[in-house]
């Protein structure tokens, strides 16, 4: 446990575990990867596993193309609740396969509408790698490609993902004690 900003944090993944991790991922991808792929990263939570995996990709041997899209939904809480683009690509997927990065998967509803959006622009395939799973919270029939690592029913914080817009500088990820 680690006491920051007057809050107490209970380590989940080092940052050494979590390199570990993203380098084994990136060598999974990578052995799979076709010319002309795109990554797309989900913003915000998933910026810092995004860029530590191109670039662990790029020592893989393969060189995507980066995208970016933000998305929220509406209606948190209820089983359907609306998802909206906030910011959306600029790359056109058209003939091409993608790969949709983010930082957890939960319910799912977001990633299967991102999903969904891409192969219906044209992808040829769309991919889906996430650095944590929560399993027992789906609500969405989507399951990754590639995935990190489990993780337990916490609400987690660090390596780009926040509580109140807070700790997304940590570079491993936790909990914060008292939270989720």
């Amino acid at each position: 446990m680690i006491s920051i900003r007057g809050r107490t944090i209970d380590v989940l993944y080092s940052a050494e575990t979590i390199a570990a991790e993203v380098d084994r991922l990136a060598r999974e991808i990578a052995a799979g990867a076709g010319d002309d792929l795109v990554v797309v990263s989900v913003l915000k939570g998933a910026f810092v596993f995004a860029a530590d995996l191109i670039r662990a990709m790029h020592h893989a041997g393969v060189a995507p193309q980066v995208e970016f899209i933000s998305l929220s939904s509406y209606g948190a809480g209820t089983v359907g609740g609306e998802v909206k683009i906030l910011r959306d690509i600029d790359a056109d997927v058209a003939g091409r396969p993608v790969l949709l990065v983010d930082d957890i998967l939960e319910s799912g509803r977001t990633l299967a509408f991102a999903r969904k959006l891409l192969l219906s622009r044209g992808a040829t395939s769309v991919g889906l790698a996430v650095l944590l799973e929560k399993r027992g919270h789906r609500q969405a029939d989507i399951e990754a490609d590639f995935v990190g690592f489990d993780c337990p029913d916490h609400f987690v914080v660090g390596y780009g993902m926040d509580v109140g817009h807070a700790f997304r500088e940590l570079p491993f990820i936790g909990h914060v004690v008292g939270e989720g």
